[in-house]
């Protein structure tokens, strides 16, 4: 019985040592040292921004830097050395750490500056703003605006009006001009770029000849167009007072007629005499006139 049991030892041992030797056989691929060109393999080379690229940039060597990035990951369109992307110009604003995609570039040969960003059958119209045009500041590259238009505001004759003549464009940049005040000095003056359809930007140059301009900061998701017959001064005042009582001018009187003379001389001929007989007008019906006398 004793042998029997060292016999089954023995056996188990053996069984064991077996199937660890197995076990080492399959996992040793897996714990060996990786293979440097395997694991180069898994990443491809990115480039990124280093610092943030407003529109019209013109890519330089010390605005990018090149990393590791998942070869399974890759985002489309990007780039995988410096060759591809420097020297050209920034579409569309490009932040800090995030990959140069060849959508938000410009061809090689289109150069650098605001022009190459404009949209095809689109044109760069940029004016003047100050705060309170600009929403207190908070219109940015990227925002969807209307613009509202006052004009007769001049003392012209005319009611005061505030119509909106365009709506939901996009601002595309944003910046400031150094222009001399009316006392000659110069001073910064903040100003907005749209891109606008032709007839876009013919209304809102006589919109800014003719008056007032004011931007209204719109929702992104809210892409409606509305319909608005604008609004005079009138209008926005009625109710806010009690409208004094029409004043009504009486019409000039008609000049009196001369008084009708109440007896008028009547010239009487027979044959080659003459007569006059006087007629009192102011007798009605009746058939007797006054008595004349022959001459």
């Amino acid at each position: 019985m004793r042998r029997k049991a060292v016999l089954f030892l023995v056996l188990a041992l053996a069984l064991g040592g077996l199937a660890a030797f197995l076990a080492l056989q399959v996992l040793r691929p897996e714990l060996a040292e990786p293979d440097p060109m395997r694991a180069q393999a898994a990443t491809i080379d990115v480039v990124l921004a280093a610092r943030d690229l407003p529109t019209g940039t013109v890519v330089g060597q010390a605005d990018i830097r090149t990393i590791p990035w998942p070869g399974d990951a890759l985002p489309a369109g990007f780039s995988s050395s410096a060759a591809e992307v420097v020297g050209r110009g920034v579409l569309l604003t490009i932040r800090e750490n995030e990959p140069l995609l060849a959508s938000k570039l410009a061809r090689p040969e289109a150069g650098g500056g605001l022009s190459i960003s404009i949209p095809e059958g689109k044109r760069a119209l940029t004016f003047r703003v100050d705060d309170v045009i600009g929403v207190g500041g908070f219109v940015r590259p990227g925002h969807k605006v209307d613009v509202l238009v006052t004009v007769g505001a001049d003392g012209g004759g005319g009611q005061p009006t505030t119509r909106m003549v365009l709506q939901n464009i996009e601002v595309a940049a944003t910046g400031s001009t150094v222009e001399p005040n009316p006392q000659g000095e110069p001073e910064t003056v903040p100003n907005a770029t749209f891109h606008l359809a032709p007839e876009q930007a013919e209304r809102l140059v006589m919109a800014a000849r003719s008056g007032t301009i004011q931007l209204a900061l719109r929702n992104p998701l809210d892409v409606d167009t509305v319909s608005t017959p604008g609004v005079r001064l009138n209008q926005v005042l009625t109710g806010l007072a009690p409208a004094a009582p029409p004043v009504r001018r009486a019409a000039p009187a008609a000049p009196a007629a001369p008084p009708a003379p109440s007896r008028v001389e009547v010239e009487i001929y027979r044959g080659p005499q003459r007569s006059t007989s006087t007629v009192d007008t102011s007798v009605v019906g009746g058939g007797g006139g006054g008595g004349g006398g022959g001459r």
